[in-house]
């Protein structure tokens, strides 16, 4: 009895809608590109927020990167005066820290060169990083063909090195490099291996770097054949900057203690260091501000959507005052014949709902499409979480039924008497 009695009333309030058709779609379309915009807007966030964190998971959690910074004030005098300039991470601080902190899994440290790579004809700007074997452990990357760096090329000077993908595909078109003899400036280097590609990480402006265009060579290859000095041309003057290190990526064995580690570590930089010429990046703390980020970013991303959402809410409470205006003999009537107040409510709440219900269902699905154009073609990541399809239809019934209740009890408290004489 029950059921039939929902069915009728919904039948009746299909019926009542469709005889103003074009006034019913208007209504309806400010719930569609409410709930439309709640879930491309949340998806475009989490997709972009996703991205962010997979970079910077991709530096690893339980590492603690050092970095080598110019200091302010030497940037503002090299511009005018040619000199030598010794800043940053030193072979020293490496071994102060290695025999300090007793919770270091892995310590590796890199020197990096910027320079050109030939093979035959074919010149490529490139990263030469000298490091040691352990640096695809604790940076996360992936070895394609060959073999990484190991510790006889390390002792024993050797001109070998592990090319990036980038650097295989430029090089080595249709070719096999293993074995391959390239060179940086006049010295030789045979390729025993190559990498996976990985996208560039992120966490700042010194990590933002291209992992594909690296050329990976000895540590101990890389201080003999390109020394400490740096040279840097700028407007007919040259400054020679004196590195001895670029960079410690350092490994802790438990993530409780990456961010105390950290804290250490700073403490005996800042007691061997005389100015700031060093970063500390703690990729645990980013990881943890990014996705307060994302939980800010969605709150915000919500609300604006939520705005249209009301917007369609009160579209739909103006058209349904309306309608129970010009309903009004029609309501004298129903209740001349035995309707109760509980039975027009019903109605005219129901109408509310299969308005908002449907243009909550057409907004899904534009919702679903609209993430996949983007990323089609603006090659934005997206992603659609469920959670968001469900809230946002929740919410569109929701309006339905807050911005109806209004109309529809407004009808059940019209005198029948005066009702039935409305013309």
């Amino acid at each position: 009895m029950i059921g039939w009695s929902i069915r009728r009333t919904i039948k009746l309030g299909v019926k009542s809608l469709w005889l103003h058709g074009l006034r019913s779609f208007l209504t309806v379309l400010g719930i569609v590109f409410g709930v439309c915009s709640v879930i491309a807007m949340l998806a475009i966030g989490e997709g972009a927020s996703q991205e962010a964190q997979e970079k910077i998971r991709a530096l690893g959690s339980h590492n603690i990167l050092v970095r080598s910074v110019k200091p302010p004030e030497e940037k503002s005098l090299s511009s005018s005066v040619s000199r030598v300039v010794e800043y940053g991470l030193t072979y020293e601080d490496s071994e102060r820290i290695h025999h300090t902190l007793t919770n270091i899994k892995l310590m590796v440290p890199t020197r990096e060169i910027r320079d050109d790579v030939r093979f035959r004809e074919k010149v490529l700007d490139c990263t030469v990083v000298g490091t040691l074997p352990s640096y695809p452990e604790v940076c996360n990357l992936e070895l394609r063909t060959g073999r990484f760096l190991n510790l006889l090329d390390v002792n024993n000077n050797q001109n070998v090195c592990v090319l990036g993908a980038r650097l295989v595909e430029e090089l080595f078109v249709a070719s096999d490099p293993l074995g391959q003899i390239i060179k940086v400036g006049q010295h030789p280097y045979r390729v025993v291996g190559t990498m996976v590609s990985r996208r560039s990480s992120s966490g700042g402006e010194s990590l933002t770097r291209d992992f594909d265009l690296d050329m990976y060579i000895p540590l101990s290859t890389a201080k003999t054949r390109f020394g400490e000095m740096i040279m840097k041309r700028s407007s007919g003057s040259f400054d020679l900057e004196q590195i001895q290190l670029h960079s410690l990526t350092i490994e802790v064995d438990s993530l409780e203690r990456v961010v105390s580690t950290s804290e250490v570590v700073e403490e005996l930089l800042t007691r061997s260091h005389k100015k700031r010429d060093y970063e500390i990046i703690v990729p645990l703390e980013l990881l943890r501000q990014a996705e307060e980020t994302k939980r800010i970013f969605n709150i915000v991303l919500g609300s604006i959507a939520a705005i249209s959402l009301l917007v369609g809410g009160i579209g739909i409470m103006n058209i349904m005052l309306a309608t129970v205006t010009e309903r009004t003999r029609e309501i004298g009537i129903r209740r001349a014949l035995g309707a109760k107040r509980r039975d027009i409510v019903t109605q005219f709440l129901s109408e509310s709902i299969i308005l908002s219900g449907f243009g909550g269902i057409i907004g899904l699905g534009l919702g679903i499409v609209i993430p996949f154009m983007v990323t089609l073609f603006a090659g934005m990541r997206t992603q659609i979480t469920p959670w968001s399809l469900g809230m946002a239809l929740s919410i569109s019934v929701a309006v339905g039924v807050l911005f109806g209740f209004y109309p529809a009890n407004r009808a059940a408290q019209m005198d029948p008497i005066e009702a039935l004489r409305h013309e």
